[in-house]
């Protein structure tokens, strides 16, 4: 059964930098792309960034060039760099394998951009 944990989070004034990890247990991690998500209060859970097995990478337009997604898969982690964090990125961030749909989510890491 695989079990994701998020760390990472907290309070920074804008402008600030976060670095949010997740270590997944449980699964052939290797082989798998992997992408991290957040969800705002009332709002729906997106996707933030994806990292493919092999390393490539893509993100939403709203986090380009502020954001960093990377993985290592000696340690089944996967990590995001947040720069130059704004008010609109405070939200629950979550990691997960999108080809992994019956996988449960973990608990998430919240981030608040707030002065």
């Amino acid at each position: 059964q695989v079990h994701i944990v998020e760390s990472g989070g907290g309070l920074v004034q804008p402008g600030g930098s976060l670095r949010l990890s997740c270590e997944v247990f449980g699964m052939f991690f290797g082989i798998y792309n992997m992408a991290w998500y957040r969800q705002a209060p009332g709002k729906q859970r997106d996707e933030v960034a994806v990292i493919t097995h092999a390393g490539s990478t893509t993100y939403a337009d709203s986090v380009k060039g502020r954001f960093t997604i990377s993985r290592d898969n000696s340690k089944n982690t996967v990590d995001l760099q947040l720069n130059s964090l704004e008010p609109e990125d405070s939200a629950v961030y979550y990691c997960h394998a999108p080809g992994r749909p019956e996988d449960a989510w973990g608990q998430g890491t919240q981030v608040t951009v707030s002065s």
